[in-house]
């Protein structure tokens, strides 16, 4: 006995006590904080959903269905994605003011980001798609602006038009101009391919490659005093450019023709 009390009152044994002690608390807290936190994530998680459902059952069950199968007002969004509720909620398109006319056009936004973010996260749960894009993929560092330049030009220019300005198609649709669209949104709908607009996913082109293009986008449209190429008159292209040059150029012909004809037929009865 008196070996053993000599022991506990070694000078090293508070030590020794004291490192078992912290193992032991390290122990437990790896056995049961990440279930925790998991957990709190996923209580978090559900009540954005439950949210987003009371939302929804709102503003937009009378079109797309109360399960968001569908119905003949409005398609289903089953499968749709967090990505695509983000760019329609976030642009103003929905919920739409009316079904009549050719598409939806852009209009003041009716949700705040809390809210969309709600209905974003209550879609999502119906089915997987693309989500919500982040910063770092949207975002100018280390994009490309030739780049991007050149993936317009082949790929959307035919109806934005080759600075984004916009364009008519057919049947009294348009391709929206995409001046003062946030970069993001610009994301979602490649990513989406809202309305008459074709989807570029991943596959088909790659996240860098998104970047690259709203690069492009953010150096043509930006601020800027000055444009390194002239007149653009109003960035619309070639018919433009063309009805400038009959109106003014060919009207300008006229003008000095009949002044010709008129100083000639002055000097004949001179």
């Amino acid at each position: 006995m008196k070996k053993l009390s000599a022991r506990r009152r070694h000078p090293l044994a508070a030590v020794v006590v004291l490192l078992l002690a912290l193992a032991a608390t390290g122990g437990l807290y790896a056995a049961f904080a990440p279930a925790g936190k998991a957990q709190a994530d996923e209580t978090s998680q559900s009540l954005t959903i439950t949210e987003g459902k009371k939302l929804y059952e709102v503003g937009c069950a009378s079109c797309h269905g109360t399960g968001g199968q569908g119905s003949s007002d409005g398609p289903s969004l089953v499968g749709v994605g967090a990505a695509a509720v983000d760019f329609q909620v976030g642009t103003g398109r929905m919920p739409a003011a009316t079904m009549q006319g050719a598409q939806v056009p852009r209009k003041k936004v009716v949700y705040n980001q809390t809210q969309i973010d709600q209905l974003a996260a209550y879609i999502a749960s119906l089915g997987a798609g693309p989500s919500v894009p982040t910063k770092d993929q949207y975002g100018p560092d280390g994009a490309d602006i030739a780049k991007g330049g050149e993936l317009f030009r082949t790929n959307c220019a035919q109806c934005h038009n080759f600075t984004g300005k916009g364009g008519a198609l057919t049947q009294g649709k348009f391709a929206p101009s995409l001046e003062g669209v946030a970069p993001k949104h610009i994301y979602e709908a490649m990513q989406t391919g809202p309305q008459n607009m074709p989807s570029f996913p991943d596959t088909t082109m790659s996240s860098k490659n998104k970047k690259d293009i709203i690069a492009y986008l953010n150096a043509v449209n930006g601020d800027k005093t000055e444009n390194p190429g002239g007149l653009e008159l109003g960035g619309l292209g070639p018919v433009s450019e063309g009805l400038f040059a009959w109106i003014f150029g060919l009207g300008a012909l006229i003008v000095v023709a009949v002044w010709v004809a008129a100083r000639t037929a002055k000097a004949k009865k001179s």
